[in-house]
């Protein structure tokens, strides 16, 4: 079966579904191809319970579509799933659930991009022809873990974080968290609330802010320089949890803003980890060197551990090259925008991509209104185009 349609969107995450919205506003046909039999799978099936938007909820809406009044400042993960429910409705956002795109590409004698899907409910093919292709499966797609020296091995359990939903079998276990960012400060804080004995490891330097922090310094950007803005954070930090190095956090040289605008790290926002960690409740390890026979993990700095579960919270990869042929007309070998925020949604032969800033939902924002308004502009100018050359033709009928 072949589809003819004027763009395809691939992934129906808040990326996808705030473009299509975006789109459907300047009445653009489009459809949403998404691999799973829901919108927002990553919030719906691959989020632990506690979770919650780290940012306002000022900082994180969708285009066109407020948070409810009655919602808190950072919205839980279950409310945030309700909004985007009511966002796909109220938008009037076309999906088709369980499409598994297996190639992408352009073809050139027609100019319009082929997408070659199956749908793995009635197992068929289908192919779906567009002028442009929104590529929205995100930042955060497949699941990555480390490789490391005997893990394979390793006769506990481990799993990534994608799988974690709370610690409630783990009372009296030994675990261990791998990651600093978000997810993993809150998932060791969430473990040790359980009742288990908790380590995490903290390979590098860290920026280590509250939610209120963050929510101060995002609101002084429009007013204050990013560097003053980064001594207030510092300062603000310094004063609330005191020196942390001799728990095993360092700050890094950079301030937190100033490292996210120069590389897209994102400082981390603590919900109660540090506190767990200077009451000794959370240990913190250098990097992992190895792991041994058994549940015997060695760390960079000569100590052992013995742990039943290890925890990655070690992020996610872009799997765009795997299935989009052309990619390196904006991607690069690792699946991301080769230009930087903010130039990084556009390609070149109408290929566009939503949820790649390294911004979150703010981010997500900027692009959906981007990418719409850019393919708005071609289309209109288009029809003027041809609005012209057909009175020509009649003039010269006449």
């Amino acid at each position: 079966m072949e589809v003819e349609i004027p763009v395809v969107i691939v992934g129906a995450g808040p990326g996808g579904l705030a473009t299509s919205a975006c789109l459907n506003k300047h009445s653009i046909s489009n459809i949403i191809l998404e691999k799973d039999d829901c919108h927002a799978s990553l919030w719906r099936k691959r989020a632990y319970d506690r979770l919650k938007l780290h940012l306002g909820k000022d900082f994180c809406n969708l285009p066109h579509m407020p948070f409810p009044s009655d919602f808190p400042t950072f919205v839980p993960r279950v409310d945030f799933l309700r909004y985007l429910d009511d966002y796909v409705t109220q938008m009037k956002i076309c999906i088709q659930y369980n499409r598994y795109v297996n190639d992408a590409s352009f073809d050139v004698t027609d100019g319009k991009w082929r997408v070659c899907v199956h749908d793995t409910t009635l197992n068929v093919n289908e192919i779906y022809v567009a002028d442009y292709l929104i590529v929205a499966t995100g930042e955060n797609c497949d699941p990555y873990i480390p490789m490391i020296n005997g893990l394979e091995s390793f006769e506990g359990e481990y799993l990534h974080c994608s799988k974690y939903l709370n610690g409630r079998l783990w009372y009296d276990k030994n675990v261990l968290v791998v990651g600093s960012g978000n997810s993993g400060m809150e998932i060791a804080y969430d473990v040790s609330t359980w009742g288990a004995n908790t380590s995490m490891v903290i390979r590098s330097p860290v920026h280590y802010l509250t939610k209120e922090m963050v929510y101060i310094g995002m609101s002084l950007l429009k007013y204050i320089s990013i560097e003053k803005i980064d001594k207030l954070m510092v300062f603000m930090s310094k004063m609330v949890n005191g020196d942390m190095s001799k728990y095993g956090l360092v700050r890094p040289k950079d301030g937190p803003f100033a490292m996210k605008k120069k590389g897209g790290r994102t400082p981390t926002i603590d919900v109660g980890c540090v506190k767990q960690i200077k009451k000794g409740k959370v240990k913190v390890y250098p990097a992992i060197s190895s792991i041994k026979k058994g549940k015997i993990i060695e760390f960079a700095d000569g100590k052992r551990g013995q742990f039943d579960v290890i925890v990655f919270a070690t992020g996610y990869r872009s799997s765009v090259q795997k299935w989009l042929k052309d990619y390196k007309e904006l991607f690069n070998e690792n699946g991301m925008p080769k230009a930087r925020f903010p130039d990084h949604w556009k390609g070149e032969n109408g290929i566009y991509c939503a949820g790649f800033s390294q911004n979150g939902l703010q981010g997500i924002h900027f692009d959906a209104l981007k990418i719409a308004n850019d393919i708005s502009f071609t289309v209109n100018a288009m029809k003027h185009h041809d609005a012209e050359a057909n009175a020509e033709i009649k003039l010269l009928d006449e």
